[in-house]
């Protein structure tokens, strides 16, 4: 439910709808504006006092929001939310890119990308210290120690990074060497994990599930809202359907329905949707022409020596030529690539 107040309402008027909305066993959430403040109301049982509330002083309306995720949808918040990340701003009309190996093997490895991705034109630098892979004895990273080449690439080759956090046990570390939190597929229903990593109060980059719904998505991503953290980057990275021509199907009318239902930005994934590097590129223009605020690749010096994915990972000449294409995409639809 939301309480619109009066354009120009006083302190004292929002104080009292607050403390009325408390009275009533909800939690308030003041929306601040321009002109005007929102408040929205927040609680696990059904909702009633609307009369109540709308006849209060300064009270404009009182709607109820029809959807079963509040702070990400559309209701409480109409504008575009645009997340900050190390000075990189996703969301807007602007398509950011993200870019970088599939896992951290070395120094070497890693500085070769690094240099690539920012000479190129990416935004920021990715990377996996920590691999939750489907066979246990395929390689599950590096651990701390690709954490710390990871941030100290980063830093020399002026790019803010994001990496994989996949338990809680590895939560507070990975978020010391990075400057974005991602949640993978396979956690996008640990509560547990997606609760404490929005407690940080870091930059979030939600994954969605590869059998989850677009629903089911958006209510992972209120987990984070509801801790209070506002920066939430979702992304589509290919759901599990029966076709074998590619690893996963990118759900392109996915980016359209997100974006009508949510304000959050959202980025797609082509390298595990594809699974094939040839792929790679026709799926990120068709993300971007879909209106797709980011593309997430994985590119490597050395693809048939990779620890892991190397048959998805783009060479460097290959993610240059990506960001040419993406830009033309790009302002074909109205967006930009800075």
């Amino acid at each position: 439910m939301l309480v619109i107040m009066k354009v120009n309402a006083s302190q004292s008027s929002l104080d009292r709808v607050q403390e009325e909305i408390e009275k009533l066993g909800y939690t308030p959430r003041p929306i601040i504006g321009d002109s005007r403040t929102v408040v929205g109301v927040l609680g696990q049982k059904p909702l009633r006092g609307k009369q109540h509330l709308q006849a209060l002083p300064d009270v404009s309306d009182v709607l109820e929001i029809s959807t079963p995720y509040k702070l990400a949808s559309r209701e409480w918040q109409p504008n575009d939310t645009i997340v900050n990340v190390g000075g990189t701003r996703i969301g807007g009309s602007k398509v950011s890119i993200i870019a970088g190996p599939c896992s951290i093997e070395s120094y070497e490895q890693t500085k070769t990308v690094g240099e690539a991705v920012k000479a190129a034109g990416g935004h920021i630098l990715r990377g996996g210290a920590f691999k939750p892979r489907t066979s246990p004895y395929s390689f599950q990273g590096m651990g701390v120690e690709g954490l710390k080449i990871l941030k100290q690439v980063g830093e020399e080759v002026g790019l803010p990074t994001v990496t994989e956090v996949t338990d809680t046990a590895v939560l507070e570390i990975t978020a010391q060497h990075t400057d974005m939190l991602q949640i993978g597929t396979r956690n996008m229903q640990n509560f547990t994990l997606i609760k404490e990593a929005a407690r940080t109060g870091m930059p979030i980059f939600l994954k969605r599930g590869m059998s989850a719904t677009v629903k089911e998505t958006i209510l992972a991503a209120e987990y984070i809202l509801n801790e209070g953290n506002e920066k939430v980057v979702l992304c589509e990275r290919g759901i599990r359907t029966f076709v074998d021509h590619t690893r996963n199907t990118l759900d392109v009318s996915a980016i359209p329905a997100f974006q009508r239902l949510t304000h959050l930005p959202v980025v797609v994934d082509p390298s595990h949707a594809a699974g094939k590097r040839s792929k790679v590129l026709p799926l990120s223009l068709a993300g971007v022409a879909a209106g797709a605020q980011g593309v997430m690749v994985e590119v490597h010096p050395n693809p048939e020596e990779a620890l892991s994915d190397g048959p998805q990972q783009l060479l460097p000449s290959q993610f240059k030529d990506l960001v040419d294409r993406i830009r033309l995409v790009a302002e074909a639809v109205g967006r930009k690539l800075d």
